[in-house]
């Protein structure tokens, strides 16, 4: 015969799991949040109509400043943008979440994605690395 668990035994073994995967999250986050830590893929830039609009860290975007989004570093940190295919290279502060589409790993406002390409490529390859 099967006994029951009790609600305390199920509350335990809950908070448990999700202790768990909450260090399970923080280790694969803190991998790039290390000074140094790279990262490669595609970078965009912020379409006009966000220009002003609130970002997930609450400061308004601005298309002039240096910024970025990414989505795992925590807000303020700072990163080194580089253009592989030109060696050119900008550093930017994590404000916001984001690319949300498959295969970016950093949005840019306009003014830093033309510090290092042409805004009409649209998109460019780049290494990330976090800087002090």
């Amino acid at each position: 015969m099967k006994r029951a668990r009790s609600p305390l035994k199920k509350f335990f073994y809950l908070l448990m799991m999700l202790s768990l995967l909450n260090c399970a999250g923080r280790q694969l986050q803190s991998d790039l949040q290390r000074s140094g830590s790279t990262e490669t893929g595609l970078a965009s830039f912020y379409a006009m109509k966000y220009h002003l609009r609130k970002t997930a860290s609450g400061e308004r975007l601005d298309q002039q400043a240096l910024t970025a989004a990414h989505r795992t570093l925590p807000f303020g940190t700072r990163v080194k943008v580089t253009n592989l295919k030109n060696g050119k290279s900008v550093t930017v502060k994590i404000n916001d979440r984001g690319p949300f589409v498959k295969g970016r790993i950093i949005d840019l406002t306009r003014a830093a994605f033309r510090k290092i390409g042409r805004i009409e490529a649209g998109l460019m390859d780049v290494r990330i690395e976090t800087v002090q």
